[in-house]
């Protein structure tokens, strides 16, 4: 036998054991499960949940899909009409047929953020005991990124009456900002065009070098999405004063590439607004055909003398003889113009910037490029890639999580993804009137009655199954 057969038969082998252990792992938690349910039984108000039999549901879990039984109650509401719970799902948090776990919504979250649905799933089934596909991933970044939205919405509205509940405090907010054009589908792009433009923010307090000559941002956040104006401010904002303490905050640099929406964010005295370095001179480069003029465009911006800069530019325009060269200077003399008050960068304008807190540093801003591509120009722009407005929203608040560190956090605090009934059928086991008195609030021990592999090298999970529970654990 090769070296290449004797190789394959051990990943074979590798990959059988890997499937019984997660077999074993969901045939515990059925069990753990079920006796968790019976202990809610024997510990419920009689009087008030009448048993009505028991209902088969299925989890999906990183080791498999998870198929166990759990009582159905009747309760009178106050109303007089009834209705019908399950305490076992009232104390996991979960609802509905077929709901994954928490643990494997994460996997498929993080998966999803890193390329295609259809990757995404086949990525997580080829790592875990469960099997989902492309659609099943596309459904649970909707319902996690629909909940992330309704906390935007929340942070917002607390945002605006000034009770946003930040606690970091910082003297100086940097803020930049930029917008990304994305594809469309469907009645979005019925709707809106064939494309349409993603705004995207992020804010920081400052920056602390990490290595030689590399820095990082602190305290970063983000928000973006496919939002009028006022709604992506204010969901902006919402993202900040969750993060901030925004009165302890003395002043804010803003930084963009003079777009109307962006300077929407200059609300006050204490909000200085910055002209993007790397737009100025993309502008210039592409307006300017001679070098010379070029060379005499720029000095004149170092040395801050906006005014006769921009006579300059027209003097250009009037001496050139081509007509498309005029018309790009005046193009660039009317950007100029529009965004006169933020030619000078904030930090050569004199405003007397309160001095860092400890462990940070100030850095000329100029990240929003960088992290336009890295938080969703990777992810949704190229690759053919087309979004519903509602979709790309979703995916676009998940990534700016994940992005900013918080993803982790915020799938701890979501309940779990549900699915919808057609991915899991509940099973109907209907007890008789008269099993129900024998079988309501008693129980039955469970474990005797398990399904345990057969073979003589699971004698050892037979004795586990033999054993009874103790407070729900083994």
């Amino acid at each position: 036998m090769s070296v290449t057969e004797k190789r394959l038969e051990f990943n074979n082998l590798e990959k059988e054991i890997f499937t019984l252990l997660c077999r074993i792992g969901c045939w515990i938690l059925r069990m753990a499960l079920e006796q968790y349910d019976l202990e809610l039984a024997r510990g419920r108000d009689k009087s008030m949940y009448r048993h009505k039999g028991s209902r088969k549901t299925v989890v999906k879990t990183i080791m498999g899909e998870v198929e166990y039984s759990r009582a159905v109650y009747e309760v009178r509401r106050d109303d007089g009409t009834k209705c019908h719970v399950y305490l076992l799902d009232e104390a996991m948090g979960t609802g509905g047929s077929g709901h994954m776990s928490a643990t494997l919504s994460a996997l498929v979250v993080n998966a999803s953020c890193e390329g295609t649905y259809r990757a995404a799933a086949r990525q997580v089934s080829e790592m875990t005991g469960q099997t989902i596909s492309h659609t099943a991933s596309w459904m649970v970044v909707q319902d996690v990124g629909g909940r992330v939205g309704l906390e935007e919405e929340r942070a917002a509205r607390a945002a605006a009456k000034n009770d946003g509940g930040g606690r970091l405090e910082v003297p100086v907010l940097f803020e930049e900002m930029d917008g990304i054009h994305l594809k469309l589908q469907g009645k979005s792009r019925k709707e809106h065009g064939k494309s349409r433009e993603m705004k995207l923010a992020i804010a920081y307090g400052g920056a602390r070098e990490v290595s030689p000559k590399r820095h990082e941002l602190v305290g970063k956040v983000a928000c973006a999405g496919f939002l009028p104006v006022d709604e992506f401010m204010g969901r902006k904002e919402g993202v900040i004063a969750g993060t901030y303490n925004t009165d302890e905050i003395e002043m804010r640099l803003l930084n963009g590439d003079g777009a109307a929406w962006i300077r929407n964010a200059v609300t006050d005295e204490s909000v200085h607004f910055q002209l993007d370095a790397y737009h100025m001179n993309k502008a210039i480069k592409k307006y300017v055909r001679d070098s010379d003029m070029r060379e005499m465009i720029t000095e004149l911006l170092y040395e801050k003398k906006i005014d006769e800069m921009l006579r300059c530019i027209i003097i250009m325009a009037d001496s050139v003889e081509d007509d498309g060269e005029r018309d790009g200077l005046m193009e660039l003399h009317k950007y100029f113009s529009n965004n006169k008050d933020g030619l000078i960068p904030c930090h050569r304008r004199g405003l007397g910037i309160p001095p860092p807190p400890g462990g940070l540093e100030y850095r000329r801003m100029g990240a929003m490029e960088g992290n336009v591509f890295t938080i969703i120009g990777n992810r949704m722009k190229g690759r053919r890639s087309c979004w519903s407005t509602d979709g790309a929203n979703n995916l676009a608040r998940l990534l700016c999580l994940k992005h900013t560190g918080r993803l982790e956090d915020a799938l701890q605090r979501l309940a779990p993804a549900v699915l919808p009934e057609r991915y899991a059928e509940e099973i109907i086991t209907g007890l008789s009137a008269a099993k129900v008195a024998l079988s309501a609030g008693k129980g039955y021990d469970f474990c005797h009655a398990a399904a345990v592999p057969a073979t003589p090298d699971f004698k050892w999970l037979r004795d586990m199954g033999s054993r009874k529970l103790v407070s729900g654990a083994w």
